[in-house]
């Protein structure tokens, strides 16, 4: 299945020969990419200081970028970046909400007219916390259970006021150990402490109404499961817009210069169907609908033991 030509415009920042760039458009295999060189920050700004319309932001990277170049679209020099990601450790947050999907709410959606509650929300971690497609996902040695969860993630950036600038939307992975949450839900924060991964392409468009594709996830150079997903705003029992204003009702979010990752819940996925993803595994994500594709392979990893300093007490 193609993308719908009705797709909004898409922007993508990378490090190019050690600086920052953007580019703008999906890749296309073969083709080459053209690339602006941006200073840390200039894209964010760009957002901010515009009416953040796709032609405003797009006038104010290229009038205002450093050089251009074009690079072949296999060029290994150019590394992709999480959109909009902040150079300095710690200004950027990856969050998200949970249980936000109508086949976990009887088919049903949130009624209108009434005061809202809110779905559950979760922190996932700073954004160079972000892994990219192609780079690994490291989890904890012994999970209960993981579970892949391709979900939307919207993108906002915070002007010097402190006020959430919506900038556009991208795609991610968001695995977990669902299994040590349904041994008990307090456990949640535990099992979000797996890796995410999200994609580069940031579509500047509003909250995506339909996004579906399909999950593969390959062991030993096989298909041991594969299953469709949809994650769009009409798959949810909850509206975007209630959700996210609620979220920016909280000041820690709204820290100024702070760039969010909102991911909004996921479809049912492998887990669901008694799959159970092991180390090594490659979960290789279709967007079908945006015409996006992803791939990262989840590894376990543990971490050497902590010493004991001389009062008995672990030293990290």
């Amino acid at each position: 299945m193609s993308p719908s030509s009705s797709l909004p415009p898409v922007l993508f920042e990378a490090s190019y020969k050690g600086e920052r760039h953007v580019g703008f458009g999906l890749p296309v295999p073969g083709t080459p990419q053209t690339l602006h060189r941006v200073a840390d920050g200039q894209l964010a700004a760009a957002f901010i200081d515009t009416d953040g319309s796709p032609a405003a932001v797009r006038t104010a990277v290229t009038e205002r970028a450093g050089t251009t170049v074009t690079v072949a679209a296999d060029d290994p020099e150019v590394r992709p970046l999480p959109p909009l990601l902040p150079t300095a450790t710690g200004n950027a947050l990856l969050s998200g909400f949970m249980g936000t999907h109508k086949k976990k709410w009887g088919g049903e959606t949130a009624p209108e007219g009434v005061e809202f509650t809110p779905p559950k929300w979760f922190f996932k971690g700073f954004g160079d916390w972000v892994r990219l497609p192609g780079e690994p996902l490291d989890v904890p040695a012994r999970p209960i259970a993981l579970i892949e969860e391709p979900e939307v993630a919207l993108v906002y950036v915070n002007d010097a006021d402190g006020t959430p600038h919506y900038v556009g939307y991208t795609f991610g992975n968001d695995l977990c150990d669902i299994g040590l949450h349904r041994k008990d839900p307090g456990y949640n924060p535990y099992c979000k402490l797996c890796d995410t991964a999200l994609t580069p392409w940031l579509f500047l468009g509003p909250p995506p109404r339909s996004v579906n594709g399909r999950v593969s996830i390959v062991r030993g150079g096989a298909t041991a499961w594969e299953g469709s997903f949809d994650c769009g705003g009409d798959a949810l029992y909850f509206r975007v817009q209630d959700m996210v204003e609620h979220l920016f009702s909280f000041p820690a979010v709204r820290r100024p210069g702070l760039v969010n990752y909102v991911l909004l819940g996921a479809d049912e996925a492998s887990f669901h169907d008694g799959f159970r993803i092991a180390d090594g595994d490659r979960v290789a994500i279709d967007v079908k609908s945006h015409g996006v594709t992803f791939e990262n392979t989840v590894r376990h990893v543990s971490p050497a033991p902590l010493t004991t300093s001389e009062s008995g007490v672990p030293a990290v």
